[in-house]
């Protein structure tokens, strides 16, 4: 299932890595996609959408 993140405070190839790893916490298999200019994060994934939201959220990043 394709779920799309608004997250804000991604400034840097860093961040992108701290967010797919977060999200590959939850779930190794997701597909991720990230489009840091736009904010936007797309997870295919079966995992929970509160689970992936709150593992990048542990990250530091504010998810909407």
């Amino acid at each position: 299932m394709q779920q799309v993140f608004e997250v804000q405070g991604m400034t840097c190839g860093h961040c992108e890595r701290a967010v797919t790893n977060a999200i590959q916490d939850v779930d190794a298999s997701a597909q991720i996609k990230i489009d840091r200019a736009a904010n936007r994060v797309e997870v295919e994934t079966g995992a929970d959408r509160a689970a992936v939201a709150a593992a990048i959220a542990e990250e530091g990043y504010k998810v909407a």
